[in-house]
C-alpha cells in the first residue's frame, strides 16, 4: 500500500473514530464518584460538583499554519531527469501531491531536503546556474518551514487532535492502556528533533504508523480523569470545612458513631479505591506528557497562539491535579483528629 492509499485510509479511519466518539454515553464510572456520594452521605453534607477547568482544545483550523507554497515548473523539471530529486519534485506538483495530507506534505518536503544537496552537486556549475540558484532557494524556503510542517503534521494535525479528544466515559481508565501510546509519542518527538537538526532521512517510513498509533490514544482520557479529580476534591472542601464549624465530629478522642462511619468510608472507599485509581492516573500521566512536552519545547517558536494559551490552561490543571489528593488528605485527618483517628491508621474501635 503506497503512501497515499494510506494517506487516504487515515482520513476514513479519523472520521469513524469521530462518530464512534460522538455516539458514546456521557458519564463517568470513576471510584472518585462513588467515593464522594458516600462521604456526602456520612457528612450529611452536600458535595456540589464543579465544572472542570480545562477549555477545549481550539479549533483545528486554528491550528493550523499558514505556509508558502513552493514548486519546481515543467522546464525545471525536465532539466533535472537525472536526479532522484525530480521524482519527488514530480509528486509534489502533482494533483495529488497538492491536496495530500500535512503528514504527506511533510514527507515530500523531508525527500526534497534529503535529495537536494547531490542534485546540486551533480549539475554543471556554468551550464546550470540558474536551475542550482532555484534548487538552492528552494531548500532554504522549505528548510525554513520545515518546523512549521511538522507542527502541521504532529501537534496541529487531526491525530493529536483524536489523542486530546475526551472520551464519552471514562470507565476503568487507565487500566486498559498499554505502551504503545507512549513509545509513539517518544519516537515522534526523537523524529522532530532529528529532522530539525538537518537529518532529513530519519525515520520518515515510520511517521504513519506513530501518527496512528497517536490517534487511538487517551490524552483527552488522562485530562478528563485529572480534571475530574481536582474539581471533585475541590467539591469536597467546603463540605469537610462546614463539618468541623459547629462541633467536632468526635469527643475526648474517642470515635463517635459518626466518627465510625467516615473512617469507614475514608479508608474502603479513599484509601482502598480513590488512592489507587489516583496513582494510576499519575503513572500514566508520566508516561504520556514528557514526550508531548519535548515535542511542544522543539516547536514553541512556531506554537500558534491559541494552543499556547490551551496548553497553559491544561499545564495549570496538571499542576493542581497533583496537589489534590494531599490537600484532601489533609482535610481528611484534620476531620477525623477529635476522634483520635487519621486517614491510614488503624481501624476506628468503639470507644
Amino acid at each position: 500500500m503506497n503512501r497515499w492509499r494510506t494517506g487516504i485510509l487515515r482520513g476514513l479511519q479519523a472520521l469513524l473514530l469521530a462518530g464512534t466518539l460522538a455516539s458514546c454515553d456521557s458519564g463517568s464510572d470513576l471510584p472518585l464518584d462513588n467515593y464522594l456520594t458516600r462521604l456526602a452521605r456520612s457528612l450529611d453534607r452536600d458535595i456540589e460538583p464543579l465544572p472542570e477547568r480545562l477549555p477545549p482544545l481550539p479549533r483545528a483550523r486554528d491550528l493550523q499554519l499558514d505556509l508558502t507554497p513552493g514548486s519546481i515548473d515543467l522546464l525545471d523539471l525536465l532539466a533535472l531527469r537525472g536526479c532522484e530529486l525530480s521524482v519527488t519534485i514530480g509528486k509534489s506538483n502533482s494533483s495529488l501531491g497538492k491536496l495530500a495530507a500535512d503528514s504527506q506534505r511533510l514527507l515530500l518536503e523531508l525527500e526534497f531536503l534529503a535529495l537536494a544537496p547531490a542534485c546540486v552537486n551533480s549539475l554543471d556549475a556554468g551550464a546550470d546556474a540558474e536551475l542550482i540558484a532555484t534548487l538552492e532557494a528552494a531548500m532554504l524556503s522549505k528548510r525554513r518551514q520545515l518546523p512549521a510542517r511538522i507542527w502541521n503534521a504532529t501537534l496541529g494535525g487531526p491525530e493529536f487532535r483524536d489523542f486530546w479528544k475526551r472520551p464519552g466515559r471514562l470507565g476503568d481508565y487507565p487500566a486498559a492502556t498499554g505502551g504503545e501510546v507512549p513509545t509513539a509519542l517518544q519516537r515522534l518527538s526523537v523524529l522532530a528533533s532529528a529532522w530539525l537538526a538537518g537529518d532529513y532521512r530519519a525515520g520518515g517510513e515510520e511517521l504513519e504508523a506513530l501518527l496512528d498509533d497517536v490517534r487511538r490514544g487517551d490524552g483527552g482520557a488522562l485530562l478528563a480523569s485529572l480534571g475530574q479529580q481536582q474539581a471533585g476534591f475541590a467539591a469536597a472542601a467546603p463540605a469537610l470545612e462546614e463539618r468541623l464549624q459547629p462541633a467536632p465530629l468526635c469527643f475526648g478522642n474517642t470515635p463517635s458513631p459518626e466518627g465510625r462511619v467516615v473512617d469507614t468510608v475514608i479508608r474502603k472507599f479513599f484509601i482502598g479505591e480513590v488512592q489507587p485509581w489516583s496513582v494510576q492516573v499519575a503513572r500514566r500521566r508520566a508516561d504520556l506528557m514528557p514526550p508531548v512536552v519535548s515535542l511542544e519545547t522543539s516547536l514553541a517558536d512556531i506554537m500558534p497562539d491559541t494552543y499556547r494559551q490551551w496548553r497553559q490552561a491544561r499545564d495549570q490543571l496538571l499542576a493542581s491535579a497533583v496537589d489534590a489528593p494531599r490537600e484532601h488528605a489533609r482535610g481528611l485527618a484534620a476531620l477525623l483528629e477529635s476522634c483520635g483517628l487519621r486517614p491510614g491508621a488503624g481501624p476506628a474501635k468503639a470507644g
